[in-house]
């Protein structure tokens, strides 16, 4: 549920830091939080497929088409959700930005207050 809000609002964050994303202002919250809902669920059933069959392209860029996969993921979510559209261009850097978040946000619940990792 934390991943879902989390990819929500990093979906948010990106619409408000990129020009190339158009949605319905007046029904943002339901179209990021319907967005991050199948953002989450991509990520669980779609990814790991992507990622299997993109291995040999992954391998030979050192990493650098998992961008591709990630931007993939996204456009397709802006396919599926309505009130959401994007490139695939712009994609490939919200999926950089959601990364991001969701790389923070592991970060921030991973560790307790002194900064050590929780058990």
């Amino acid at each position: 549920m934390l991943r879902w809000l989390v990819n929500g609002f990093a979906l948010w964050v990106a619409a408000m830091l990129l020009s190339g994303i158009q949605y319905d202002a007046t029904e943002a919250f339901t179209t990021f939080l319907l967005a991050g809902f199948v953002l989450s669920i991509m990520n669980v059933i779609l990814k790991p497929i992507a990622l299997i069959l993109s291995l040999p392209a992954i391998l030979l860029t050192l990493g650098l088409f998992m961008l591709i996969v990630n931007g993939f993921i996204v456009w397709l979510v802006s396919v599926i959700v309505p009130g959401l559209k994007m490139s695939f261009w712009t994609a490939v850097i919200v999926g950089i930005i959601v990364s991001v978040c969701n790389f923070v946000f592991t970060m921030l619940i991973e560790t307790d207050n002194l900064g050590v990792k929780a058990k």
